[in-house]
């Protein structure tokens, strides 16, 4: 008889195994509470306790994907469809640079043009002016060809986050339509290209999709670390009424559960990668009124505040019950001040807030 190994040896190895893994996901009681106290451990003694602003610019959902859980999908007609001016833009990112953040995100619904690929150009020249060259830029735009990250990179924006959502092929092919725009080999090779071209490289996947097992979450978790990510973006799986994998809402998790395993990926993500920057996702306040503290405590370093003018946010609903769409900038920003002095970390102001393990690898 194989006798299961202890969590307290587990979390000492230097490597997890995919069982050693889905024994730390079905964790409960003490033991739980033994896993997030380590990966807190590891988070104050490899990134501090510190939480990074990267302001969130949400400047488009106009989007040429028809991924089957994303209430933005192309074909959803609920949707009321936006689009920032350059104006917009830059009055939320002049509200982030008075104010110390550090940096910013622009993100968007994914458009593969040769206008929006000028368009995100000239933002980015436009941001670097008007911070002085001081804010560190982050772009969330989809899968786009080598020469437009590229021309992207060369302007100023030196992170990227693509989520893979899920590693697993075939789960893939489960939650996006099965042709050549929703390609995962595509998907995998566009981070491929972002690396070579010396970005910071983010990725993510959702948690408690139908379909999805403990065995396959620990296997998204083994993807990130074999793939030596800098940074990670992953949350809660929240189903949405206007999207196809809405139908499959009985196989779900509760969402507790979601939830709990959620925070239980971001604690043994920080086990597994200690100086990785990894954000609290706002899904996880979606579910829970704490959620973005919580996960903070269990070893997330980065929080992304909502900067996108108020009228529109209610419009870049990827998910149901989406948080903080009717605040205001200074509601947001008071609230998050409040939040995570609450945790016991300090904000850092006025920094990048760069990915150390990024920094250790060149």
């Amino acid at each position: 008889m194989i006798l299961e190994s202890k969590i307290p040896d587990i979390l000492k190895k230097p490597n997890l195994s995919r069982e050693d893994i889905v024994r730390l996901l079905k964790t409960e009681g003490k033991e739980r509470i033994l896993l997030f106290t380590k990966a807190a451990e590891f988070k104050k003694k490899f990134v501090g306790n510190i939480v990074y602003f990267r302001g969130l610019v949400e400047f488009s959902n106009i989007c040429g994907k028809n991924c089957y859980y994303c209430g933005i999908r192309f074909d959803n007609k609920n949707v009321n469809r936006y689009e920032l001016t350059d104006d917009e833009i830059l009055t939320s990112v002049k509200y982030a640079y008075d104010n110390n953040y550090g940096s910013i995100v622009l993100q968007s619904g994914e458009i593969k043009s040769p206008a929006f690929t000028a368009r995100v150009t000239n933002l980015i020249h436009k941001i670097k002016t008007i911070s002085n060259n001081e804010l560190g830029i982050t772009l969330s735009c989809g899968e786009q060809s080598e020469e437009t990250y590229r021309h992207w990179f060369e302007s100023g924006a030196h992170r990227y986050l693509l989520r893979i959502e899920s590693s697993n092929p075939e789960i893939y092919k489960k939650i996006h339509p099965n042709n050549n725009n929703h390609d995962f080999q595509s998907r995998l090779n566009c981070l491929k290209i972002l690396r070579k071209i010396g970005y910071q490289i983010g990725t993510g996947v959702m948690i408690g999709l139908p379909f999805q097992t403990y065995e396959e979450l620990a296997e998204d978790l083994l993807f990130m670390n074999d793939f030596d990510i800098d940074m990670c973006g992953m949350g809660p799986y929240i189903e949405h009424p206007d999207t196809p994998l809405y139908e499959h809402r009985d196989l779900l998790f509760s969402k507790e559960k979601r939830f709990d395993l959620a925070l239980k990926m971001i604690s043994i993500l920080r086990v597994m990668m200690k100086d990785i920057n990894i954000a609290a996702a706002t899904a996880m306040q979606a579910l829970d009124p704490v959620g973005r503290e919580k996960a903070i405590t269990a070893g997330a370093n980065i929080i992304m505040p909502n900067i996108t003018p108020g009228k529109y946010r209610d419009y870049y609903k990827l998910y149901e019950n989406k948080p903080c769409t009717t605040e205001d900038y200074d509601d947001c920003s008071s609230c998050l001040d409040a939040r995570i002095a609450i945790t016991g970390n300090e904000i850092g102001y006025g920094k990048w807030g760069d990915s150390k393990h990024f920094k250790t690898k060149n």
